[in-house]
């Protein structure tokens, strides 16, 4: 049997200069998700193939490791797995707020006036009320939140299954995405595996109360198979369709899949 020697890799001087380069770019905000998820073997090889004449090569490369992490996410993602579940005991107490803005630019949204919008690959498009969100069938959750940043919460989310939900306005289940827009300006997408996922909810309690404004009333979408982001908060419109939505964050660099 042949064993396999360790050996250290070789990165030309050239190649050195852009990866530091590249790092720097990825310590920005917009970068973090790659630090963690993107720069492997195959993300070295790329981004030392980079031309130093052309720093733009640089953000190419980055981007195109990041599809390849999107791709390989998806075939990786296992939409009858589980993410773990806790007791009440458990919960983070406060739970944190988390944004793109401060929290002294919480969005306040009137519930009795709010409407949740759909379009797209869908057979019923008449707006739902809170009222009517309600009246489904409902399920709650204790779940980690994992957040981009590092940090993690675990917290109790009630609401309404959204593959339920989809299913009950006809959506076209073989459409590859899933897009939302919020009253916070925020917007995001994902795809229909995670969509259909049984413990994707639409979330509308939290800690057995009404959806406090901070976490995203009327209602948010809670999917502990995605990292925060993926999470939209004060949702007024959802799409089903094949066209790639991308996202806030998203369309900055962070990878879209997103799964924690």
């Amino acid at each position: 049997m042949t064993l396999f020697t360790p050996r250290a890799i070789a990165i030309p001087a050239e190649g050195a200069a852009m990866l530091a380069d590249a790092v720097k770019r990825i310590a920005q905000p917009s970068r973090r998700a790659f630090l963690q998820r993107s720069l492997t073997l195959g993300g070295l090889s790329l981004l030392t193939g980079c031309s130093t004449s052309d720093q733009d090569s640089i953000e190419q490369a980055l981007a195109g490791i990041s599809r390849l992490n999107d791709r390989v996410q998806g075939l990786l993602f296992d939409p009858a797995r589980l993410a773990p579940t806790y007791p009440a005991s458990m919960i983070t107490r406060p739970f944190p707020f988390n944004a793109f803005y401060g929290e002294e630019q919480i969005r306040e949204v009137d519930g009795e006036a709010w409407r949740l919008e759909l379009s797209g690959m869908v057979a019923e498009r008449k707006p739902w009320t809170l009222a009517r969100l309600r009246a489904l069938p409902q399920q709650d959750q204790i779940t980690r939140h994992i957040c981009v940043e590092g940090w993690s919460a675990i917290g109790k989310w009630g609401g309404v299954s959204f593959g339920h939900f989809l299913r009950h306005v006809g959506a076209d289940l073989s459409a590859k995405y899933v897009g939302f827009h919020c009253a916070d300006d925020y917007f995001t997408s994902i795809d229909m595996a995670t969509a259909l996922h049984p413990q994707t909810l639409m979330a509308l309690t939290y800690d057995d109360q009404p959806l406090p404004p901070r976490y995203g009333f009327p209602m948010k979408l809670r999917m502990p198979t995605k990292l925060g982001y993926k999470n939209p908060k004060h949702i007024q419109a959802i799409s089903v369709t094949n066209t790639y939505p991308g996202g806030y964050w998203e369309n900055q660099g962070y990878n879209w899949f997103g799964g924690s």
